[in-house]
């Protein structure tokens, strides 16, 4: 997708030097591209490192100044991909809502589609980069009289949407990365944005961390006659159980507005002089020398059919640096069959060369490699000295070959075979593949029957999937039945640090086998996860859930620590005006339809769609749509006119927003062993569409009125000479063409 992108930018930067400048050149002067803009040159800056919205250009003759036209040379031929042309922005604001370890984040903005000209119109493509663990809640669009909402309908709405539509509205093009487009925009118009995600918070000794994409490049401010840019930047942090907050790092200029136990607010507002060159980052410490925790209780919405009231239960493992974690006793079992061939097979085992080289000779492990047959590094557990250590990693260069099928049932059995007899330890299976299989439910029952056998020191499973072929719910039921930790990864490149800090995680538990009395006093209840898995450094403990009943006003929770001593402590309890059903919606989402996976229940398929709708976060049995929105009141600009109650346009075909959905994997896929399915793929190149562009480019650096002037004059002997040149302009620009599609094709 990289490169596609890059290439449909860089033609839409070229076609932007046919925008003529009016008198005083507002606005219109064309942007100019990074230096060294050509084929490979300049990627890195074109690729979207903030919210950016391109005009979307087929046709490249509708490209013009849309105040004063300008004589332009007619270009024959459509661009097929289009070209991207990035915006003028003529205004930006964020306000950020961090909730224990996620964040609520609005973006709204506005730009101006400077490069149609006035009597033609495009659709513009916003494209999003989104933080850690990003997902889309809304995006409402507002041009003129004309308004658009993004919105979550239910599956049964799904098939008379699918049939109308023609095409999508846009979608995840990779992992944290959302586009939308908004069809059928004027030359000239503003267009005014409101964007809302949640991001989860990274979490490391105490300290809590927020990046967010904020870096604009320099072509998309407004040049020629000085206009105001202002930035403003919103900031509240509601940290929980009344701790104190302290700021650590910020990369703008925040002030502190507001600071009350457990909250505090800052604000940042400023003229600038170009946009913002720094992704916004904030840290801060909610202080606590040991593992503190609480529960937020909230009342349930008027219109809820669910009437139980919700509950957040949180736990974190505080800034103590000399808390004892377990002993490791670990067994990597890791997916070698065909489909891992080349970089997931290097980069796992980088990952897992680092991994058993942090563990200490007090340490146990073992690694398990699969295809249709398994291959074990040692018949046992063995201790982790620095010998066996660098024997692995030999054994993993030799032994980690990407060949055969994909059978989980034998490694894992295998596995729990070696854990059988531990004891003063939780032993941990770390169980890794980019693969699906018919098995899975089957295997999720034999698993939970180990573990429920071996009582209070059973084996925990984490889970680790790569790429979108492998069943990542099936994935995530394995990890709560096993009290483990799941991670994935959609992305090659990310795999290997990724996965480290996966490792990390799951090999450094403070507090294990937690439990909560109430949940037995309580009328009814229920909670996602449904196992409580261990208390982790560096990953919060969060469960979210359903109740009826009566929460005491303190509750105690009891839990084992490493040296293997009873834990305990008092959680208080307290009423929460915090937006839990949209803070911790995709959480709980993917959860429940784990279990609905597992259980294949109906009735849960049905509170997944319902929460799914409220929350407006997307989900396997959802799907989110861009519909038309009816102004009666004038035209909308931003701010709060955005936020009005939203009245459908009568016979408006929504348009559906695809690819947020993960799927359930594909098991043919993988007995076919295809590589993982990490998006992305270029598509074929037209022929013809590449001719266009590059004939099109060369019509840029002529003025057809300046021939017709120079060729009037001329006598039969230039005539003659000047088709020749012309003829021999036009096979240099053919070999040009040729050589230009050559290039891409061998890329």
């Amino acid at each position: 997708m990289d490169e596609e992108f890059i290439r449909a930018v860089e033609d839409g930067l070229k076609l932007s030097k046919r925008i003529r400048g009016s008198k005083d050149h507002h606005h219109q002067v064309p942007p100019t591209g990074p230096g060294g803009m050509e084929r490979g040159g300049g990627g890195s800056v074109l690729q979207p490192a903030s919210p950016m919205v391109y005009a979307v250009i087929y046709d490249p003759a509708i490209v013009d100044n849309p105040d004063v036209p300008s004589y332009q040379p007619h270009v024959y031929g459509e661009m097929d991909p289009p070209a991207l042309i990035p915006l003028m922005m003529n205004g930006i604001g964020m306000e950020v809502e961090c909730y224990l370890d996620a964040a609520l984040v609005t973006v709204k903005g506005s730009w101006r589609v400077h490069c149609v000209t006035g009597s033609k119109s495009c659709d513009c493509r916003l494209v999003l980069p989104m933080g850690e663990l990003g997902s889309i809640l809304g995006v409402d669009a507002a041009i003129g009289k004309r308004a658009y909402f993004t919105q979550v309908i239910q599956t049964e709405e799904d098939q008379s949407v699918e049939k109308t539509a023609k095409t999508e509205a846009g979608g995840y093009l990779k992992p944290q990365l959302f586009s939308l487009i908004v069809p059928q925009v004027n030359g000239g118009s503003v267009i005014s944005l409101s964007i809302r995600w949640v991001q989860k918070l990274t979490y490391s000794d105490g300290q809590f961390s927020i990046s967010i994409p904020f870096t604009f490049p320099e072509f998309i401010n407004p040049s020629g006659k000085t206009i105001k840019k202002m930035e403003k930047i919103k900031l509240n942090i509601h940290g929980g159980a009344g701790k104190e907050i302290l700021c650590q790092m910020t990369s703008h200029a925040l002030k502190e507005t507001r600071r009350q136990p457990g909250s505090v607010g800052f604000s940042y507002e400023g003229e600038v002089f170009s946009w913002s060159k720094t992704d916004f980052s904030f840290s801060y410490t909610v202080y606590s020398n040991d593992i503190f925790g609480g529960i937020l209780l909230q009342p349930p919405p008027m219109n809820d059919i669910d009437q139980r009231e919700r509950f957040c239960l949180y736990f974190f493992s505080g800034s103590n640096q000399r808390r004892k974690v377990f002993r490791k006793e670990i067994i990597f079992v890791v997916d070698i069959s065909e489909s891992m061939n080349g970089v997931p097979l290097e980069s796992v085992t980088n990952a897992l060369s680092a991994a058993t080289s942090e563990l200490t000779p007090h340490d146990s492990f073992n690694i398990i490699a699969f295809n249709d047959e398994i291959y074990t590094f040692s018949p046992s557990l063995t201790r982790a000295t620095q010998e066996t250590v660098e024997n692995a990693i030999q054994w993993m260069k030799q032994s980690f070959v990407a060949a055969g099928g994909t059978n989980f049932v034998k490694p894992l059995n295998e596995a729990m075979h070696m854990l059988s007899k531990t004891t003063n330890s939780i032993p941990h299976v770390c169980f890794i593949t980019d693969g699906a299989v018919e098995e899975e439910r089957s295997i999720c029952s034999t698993m939970r029957a180990y573990v429920n056998n071996k009582g209070s020191i059973s084996p925990r499973i984490s889970t680790f999937g790569i790429g979108s072929y492998c069943n990542h719910y099936f994935l995530r039921m394995l990890a709560s039945i096993g009290r483990g930790l799941y991670d994935a990864t959609f992305e090659a490149g990310s795999i290997d640090i990724r996965m480290q800090r996966f490792f990390k995680r799951i090999t450094s538990p403070v507090l294990a086998n937690i439990a909560f009395d109430i949940f037995d006093e309580l009328d009814s209840f229920e909670v996602y996860p449904s196992h409580v898995p261990d208390l982790s450094v560096g990953c919060p403990l969060v469960l979210v859930g359903r109740y009826h009943g009566r929460f005491p006003e303190t509750l105690k929770s009891k839990g084992l620590l490493a040296d293997m001593t009873e834990f305990s402590i008092e959680l208080k309890t307290q009423k929460t005006d915090i937006p839990l059903e949209k803070v911790f919606a995709k959480h709980q989402i993917d959860l429940m339809t784990a279990q609905a996976w597992l259980s294949e229940s109906k009735e849960l398929e049905q509170k997944i769609s319902r929460l799914s709708i409220q929350s407006g976060v997307a989900s396997e049995f959802t799907l989110m749509i861009l519909r038309k929105e009816v102004e009666k009141d004038g035209p909308l600009s931003q701010g709060n006119k955005l936020e009005k109650q939203k009245s459908v346009a009568p016979k408006e075909i929504p348009i559906p927003v695809g690819g947020l959905a993960l799927g359930f994997g594909d098991v043919a896929a993988t007995a076919e062993n295809l590589p993982p399915g990490f998006g992305g793929e270029s598509p074929e190149i037209d022929i013809q569409a590449t001719a266009a562009r590059c004939c099109g480019s060369l019509a840029d650096f002529f003025c057809c009125m300046c021939c017709i002037r120079a060729c009037s004059r001329m006598n039969d002997q230039c005539a003659i000479v000047m088709a020749q040149v012309v003829t021999a302009l036009s096979v240099l620009g053919c070999i040009g063409c040729c050589s230009e599609m050559c290039g891409r094709g061998s890329d």
